[in-house]
């Protein structure tokens, strides 16, 4: 994907498509309603819509169809992890629901990794949609201790499935990118420069994040818990063109 960090003034009329295509936005609350909003409002930057636990939890396959309603790319982060059977049904679910991303825990091994593949791929091609990308999550942005053989491994792992993409944190971005070139690569916990990093120590800056090598950004707290979201969203991207 192509990439820029070019300053210029704050984006406040969004991003241009290209860019906008690889912002996710983490809609981490328990309302359908509120989502919708903080969606509305946000569109001109973000052209992915992320369904934590918290809101599936609350709305369920509704949250999905909100989003795709609203004309975004559905990344739905449910982290699977559970025995192969159940997680290539519950994949095929989400598949056949319009998500284009799925996560799973790469933890639950190649065999788990591989059913929800095949069961996502499978649940989109009977609901006549494009091939999805399964996502296989390495460590958690919250675990700053984890030992540094564990994203290797599990990389290898992801890969050996199938996996179209893994989810990481930006200081294992450059191991990812020679290892598994090939790979979609998601980063979680974007921040403002001197932003609040919440509970995800290794979280950094949209440009550190493309610099970096990144596909897809996430970004949630640094702009929905802002008093005015579109603000802080066009405060966050400054700098991308």
């Amino acid at each position: 994907m192509a990439e820029s960090t070019a300053a210029t003034a704050p984006a406040t009329d969004g991003l241009p498509d290209e860019l906008r295509a690889r912002m996710a936005l983490a809609l981490d609350v328990d309302d359908l309603v509120e989502a919708n909003r903080l969606a509305r409002a946000l569109r001109p930057w973000f052209g992915v819509a992320k369904i934590g636990l918290e809101l599936f939890t609350a709305a369920g396959p509704d949250a999905i169809g909100a989003m795709v309603d609203q004309g975004f790319d559905v990344f739905l982060d449910i982290k699977l992890h559970d025995i192969p059977t159940t997680v290539g049904k519950s994949a095929n679910v989400a598949g056949a629901l319009g998500a284009k991303y799925l996560t799973m825990h790469a933890h639950g091994g190649a065999d788990m990794l591989r059913a929800g593949v095949e069961g996502f791929a499978e649940g989109a091609r009977a609901a006549g949609l494009p091939d999805p990308i399964a996502l296989a999550i390495t460590v958690l942005t919250s675990d700053a201790d984890a030992p540094s053989h564990i994203v290797p491994n599990r990389l290898r792992q992801a890969v050996e499935a199938g996996c179209g993409g893994i989810v990481c944190a930006a200081t294992d971005l450059k191991d990812i990118r020679e290892m598994a070139p090939r790979t979609v690569r998601v980063v979680p916990g974007i921040r403002a420069a001197g932003g609040e990093r919440h509970d995800q120590p290794k979280a950094v800056t949209p440009g550190e994040a493309i610099e970096a090598g990144a596909d897809v950004l996430v970004i949630g707290r640094a702009v929905t818990l802002a008093d005015d979201p579109a603000t802080a969203a066009g405060a966050l991207f400054s700098g991308l063109s």
